[in-house]
Order: C-alpha cells, then sequence, then structure tokens
C-alpha cells in the first residue's frame, strides 16, 4: 500500500513539473522578466520537492500521526458487567411437622415389623403420598443390611422401633441374654440412623415382666392385628382397616408384598373417614419406659 502511494505521488508531481516546463515555453518571448520568473520557478519547484520528500518519508509510519486534522474513531468501550452474580439459592428449610393432638383428633398407628425388606423403598413411597407417618420395628441383622433404607424411614418422619436381633422369643431366654439380644440390634441401629431405638416391641408380644420394668424405652403392642403375615392375602389385610377405631395400634409386616399393595388401600379408606396416620409415641402421648402400651388415646378417653 506504501509503495502504491508513493508511486502515485510522484506521477503527480512528475505531471506538475511537465506542466510547468511547457507553460514557460510558452512566456518566452513575453515582456515580463524571464530571469524573476525562472528565480520564482525555481523556488517553487524546491518547496514542492522537499514536500515530497516529507510525504514519502512519512509513508513509514502510520498515516495518523501524520494528519493533524485527523482525529482517530475512539475505540469502544468494554461491557463490563455491573449487576452482581446471582446468589445462590439458600437450602429451602424443612418445616417440622407438628403431630396432631389425638386426644381430640382421630388418630391410628400404622406398624410394620421384621424389616427392612426389599419391599420397603416400595412401602415409604405409598405413605408420603398420604402424608401418612408409621413405626418401623426393625430387625437388628437385616438393619445391618439394609441401613440405607432405615435412614430413608426415619429421614421421612418415620420412627423406629427395636424388633431384637433375629426375631427369637425373648421370653424363654435370660433377663442378660434378652437384654444382650436387644442392645445388639440397637447397636446396629444406632450404626445406621446415629440414634437409639425411641420404642421395643418384642416378638411374638412376649416378654418377661422383669425384663420389661429394665428397659429404658415404652414397649410397643397392638390392638389390631391384620394377621397379614399368616394370609399374605392383600384383599383379606385391607379389610383389616374396617376394625380400625381412634386410638388403635395396627400390626402389619413390611416385608410381605401382599401387605405393602393392601396399604394404598387401607390409607384411602381411613383417610376418608377424617383418620390422621401418626407414631406410636404420638398416639400415646408421653410413654413412659418400661411401660406396654397396645393402644393410644383417642377423643373419647379424653378426661
Amino acid at each position: 500500500m506504501r509503495k502504491a502511494l508513493r508511486h502515485s505521488l510522484r506521477s503527480r508531481f512528475a505531471n506538475i513539473s511537465a506542466s510547468t516546463a511547457r507553460w514557460l515555453r510558452k512566456l518566452k518571448g513575453s515582456p515580463w522578466n524571464m530571469e524573476v520568473m525562472t528565480s520564482r520557478f525555481t523556488a517553487l519547484r524546491l518547496s514542492l520537492s522537499t514536500a515530497l520528500v516529507l510525504v514519502i518519508a512519512g509513508c513509514g509510519t502510520p498515516l495518523s500521526e501524520n494528519w493533524s486534522d485527523y482525529t482517530p474513531p475512539a475505540a469502544p468501550a468494554q461491557i463490563i458487567a455491573t449487576t452482581p452474580p446471582s446468589a445462590a439459592p439458600e437450602p429451602e428449610k424443612k418445616l417440622e411437622r407438628v403431630a396432631p393432638d389425638c386426644s381430640i383428633e382421630k388418630c391410628v398407628a400404622l406398624t410394620f415389623d421384621d424389616g427392612p425388606g426389599s419391599h420397603t423403598p416400595e412401602l415409604l413411597k405409598v405413605l408420603a403420598q398420604y402424608d401418612a407417618k408409621a413405626t418401623f420395628f426393625l430387625i437388628g441383622e437385616n438393619v445391618a443390611k439394609h441401613p440405607d433404607i432405615v435412614k430413608a424411614e426415619l429421614d421421612a418422619g418415620h420412627e423406629i422401633g427395636n424388633h431384637s436381633w433375629a426375631h427369637k422369643d425373648l421370653s424363654k431366654m435370660s433377663v442378660t441374654a434378652a437384654k444382650k439380644d436387644l442392645q445388639k440390634s440397637d447397636d446396629a441401629i444406632q450404626k445406621a440412623i446415629e440414634q437409639k431405638a425411641t420404642l421395643v416391641r418384642p416378638p411374638f408380644g412376649a416378654l418377661a415382666p422383669s425384663l420389661k420394668k429394665s428397659l429404658d424405652v415404652p414397649v410397643a403392642l397392638w390392638s389390631v392385628d391384620t394377621l397379614d403375615w399368616k394370609t399374605r392375602d392383600t384383599k383379606k389385610t385391607e379389610k383389616s382397616a374396617e376394625k380400625v377405631k381412634p386410638g388403635d395400634i395396627v400390626l402389619m409386616h413390611d416385608i410381605h408384598e401382599s401387605t405393602v399393595k393392601a396399604v394404598p388401600e387401607m390409607l384411602k379408606t381411613l383417610k376418608a373417614q377424617g383418620y390422621h396416620f401418626v407414631t406410636v409415641t404420638e398416639i400415646i402421648g408421653k410413654p413412659k419406659d418400661g411401660i406396654g402400651y397396645g393402644t393410644g388415646q383417642s377423643p373419647a378417653t379424653k378426661k
């Protein structure tokens, strides 16, 4: 580009010199003083030559630095975000559940023994659909196999109870052996959820009086036995909901698929009758250690 510019300027000045020479020839013989004119023309050529040299020399630098009347446009300003980055959303606060007052509301406590098992996760989904809370009485050796399910039960707001280590009849053991069995199950529960079971339900409901008195948790029995363990019949288990009265503690087993399939219809039937589904501790109110409870509070028992 610079080479082309220099060539263009040289051509133009050459044309000017040639035109000037022709003009001077026309002036020859005129009354003008040729000597004066020649000297003026010489000065003009010198000025033009000097200008040409300066222009050509200036082609080596940016044109914007040699054009005094040229002001380059300002570079576009970089757009800088002034809006502060959005703050990370605060974790949603989980509202603490307020249990109904079972002394004035119709309540029922659904309980599930012998788990956790392979059908328990499906049961948890069903209970969540009805906002139903239940109590799970767990076998220690099953807890050791499925600690994640026990954690899911607790996280869903259900109550965790101890149902012995391997479902042996505690009433046929010495007090020392029975307490050791329950402690082993308690240790498994503690390891799974980092807290102790709040209740004990002895297998078959059998417990020596001396052992019961020595326990540091309440004992939970039942008032409605669905016999789901015996019938393994979904329809018969569903029909057991007809026996429920306010304050009842209902016995079921979540290790049986037929039971888990019966729960949705039971919840639907009882909810339509105005029942609240609560834990054993909630239906009793304030259970005392070493005392056995087969039923809980109800509007009819309020004093």
